[in-house]
């Protein structure tokens, strides 16, 4: 199955996780279509000044890399500036933030897994 990028859903969306500003989250696999191992798969651009407030992930796991700008995520307790080709992970059971401080679009892969880890 191909989705070019000009078939994969936008949606913009003001104050995630009570945020700052918008974030457009483009869609290049819908959560019907993964096979019930994940619900986001998208690539995130938060403009300068925006924000996704910190929230806590129970059960499923969330994977921030980073494609162009800098953010500055806050991991649990801890807080680091992140650039391109860095990668974070936020495992169940922890929280995380991250807020676009710079000039410049941030540009990232945002994946959120379930956590299959506790199984059998």
């Amino acid at each position: 199955m191909l989705i070019r990028k000009e078939d994969q859903p936008v949606a913009v969306r003001e104050h995630v996780q009570k945020g700052a500003g918008a974030v457009s989250f483009r869609y290049f696999l819908e959560e019907k279509d993964a096979a019930g191992t994940g619900r986001l798969f998208g690539v995130l651009t938060i403009p300068p000044g925006a924000s996704i407030g910190p929230h806590t992930h129970e059960g499923e796991f969330e994977l921030y890399y980073i494609l162009s700008g800098e953010g500055v995520v806050t991991d649990n307790d801890e807080t680091y500036v992140m650039r391109e080709g860095d990668m974070m992970q936020c495992k169940s059971g922890n929280s995380h933030a991250v807020v676009n401080e710079g000039t410049e679009d941030l540009v990232f892969v945002a994946i959120i897994l379930n956590d299959k880890s506790g199984e059998a």
